[in-house]
């Protein structure tokens, strides 16, 4: 009898431990979106988006358009804060910040002030700065806006950069091992561990990312190093992006938005 009830105890357990096989996402609308490389999507509906060398922000009918032709193609767009947007422009080791109505606020000019910096990695960072990652020296450092001159404080990076994303506190980034590591503002790394092989990612949290290989997507837990499939109507997609437990889905010319809720 004692083993019947123990059995039945750690099924139970086994149970509530499982991993979901997975997780359905909850179609809410689809609408068209003629972009030729979609960015993000904000908190309030609006889609950050470029077409021909635009830098666009639209829903609706409301559209606003951001335009510099001698600095050419966004290299990365950081919206977390849509009063203050973020555009890198590679090519030009050069980032420009913009209004809500994508009017441009100021250029910066990683090279004016220092020969010696080449930016290949830059976000919005918390009081004003921004995240800077030299590659000359294979340093993150920080720069504040109002000085314009970059201070780089980590130790030099072992391996070049994959994937980058970051917040106001922390910088994360993929290197070409795939291992996930993040840096706080005084230049503490800390490595999270080694993550799947993906086309695309998006990194959640320290623990948690969602990413996409042959046109699934997953969710991935570094602690369990499980994974755990999205399952949505798209068969093939050209980008994903998750916010506020909504996941937008765009193709070559829509984009859907779905709720979702992950473990």
């Amino acid at each position: 009898m004692k083993k019947y009830i123990f059995g039945f105890v750690l099924f139970l357990f086994l149970s509530g431990q499982a991993q979901p096989i997975s997780i359905s996402g909850l179609m809410l609308q689809k609408e068209p979106l003629d972009a030729t490389l979609y960015f993000d999507t904000d908190a309030f509906g609006y889609h950050y988006f470029q077409k021909n060398n635009v830098f666009i922000k639209q829903k609706g009918k409301e559209i606003y358009q951001y335009k510099n032709v001698a600095l050419g193609k966004i290299s990365y767009a950081d919206i977390q804060n849509p009063l203050k947007i973020v555009l890198f422009f590679e090519g030009f080791n050069t980032a420009v910040t913009l209004d809500n109505q994508l009017n441009e606020t100021q250029v910066i000019s990683f090279s004016k002030n220092n020969a010696s910096t080449l930016v290949t990695a830059t976000g919005l960072a918390s009081q004003n700065r921004l995240w800077v990652f030299n590659v000359l020296s294979m340093q993150l450092g920080l720069m504040d806006l109002k000085r314009g001159v970059p201070i780089y404080f980590s130790q030099p990076f072992q391996k070049n950069i994959r994937h980058y994303e970051s917040n106001y506190n922390y910088f994360y980034w993929i290197d070409n091992d795939n291992r996930l590591y993040y840096c706080d503002l005084f230049g503490k790394i800390t490595d999270l561990g080694e993550v799947p092989e993906f086309s695309q990612i998006q990194i959640l949290d320290t623990n948690k990312i969602l990413y996409s290989f042959n046109n699934h997507l997953y969710f991935y837990s570094l602690n369990s190093k499980n994974k755990t499939e999205i399952e949505i109507e798209e068969k093939s997609f050209v980008k994903f992006k998750i916010r506020d437990q909504f996941l937008f889905i765009f193709t070559e010319n829509e984009i859907s938005k779905y709720q979702i809720n992950l473990p």
